[in-house]
């Protein structure tokens, strides 16, 4: 059996916890993951990105790329001897917007790939 984590502070209220467990439950929200209303929602102001096991690759994200929001695909080779590509969707624009950090494995070069870490500061 799955208990919330409202039940569970209950339990624990019931076991004699007291008041204070009283006021914990009393700011339990529905057990949603939403954030706390007082908090700001995170936007996008200067995204970046970095390169696992990098030799030489550079990916360059534009504001205006997050800001478009459509699907694209970056080469990314760099200074390497090789290219890769890595493709941003629609959807992975969006969250990076709201201050996710994207983790994207790159195509490969017939040997290995690498994975981008694409985020923005706010």
């Amino acid at each position: 059996m799955t208990m919330t984590r409202k039940e569970f502070l209950r339990t624990l209220v019931g076991a004699g916890v007291g008041a204070a467990g009283v006021a914990v439950i009393a700011g339990c929200g529905d057990d949603g993951g939403a954030a706390t209303p007082d908090a700001a929602p995170l936007t996008c102001a200067s995204p970046s990105a970095s390169i696992s096991a990098n030799h030489g690759h550079v990916l360059a994200v534009s504001m205006a790329d997050v800001n478009a929001g459509a699907a694209k695909t970056y080469n990314i080779m760099g200074t390497s001897l090789h290219d890769h590509t890595v493709m941003v969707t629609a959807a992975q624009f969006a969250s990076l917007k709201t201050g996710t950090t994207l983790s994207i494995t790159s195509s490969s070069d017939g040997s290995h790939t690498h994975t981008v870490t694409v985020m923005c500061a706010s």
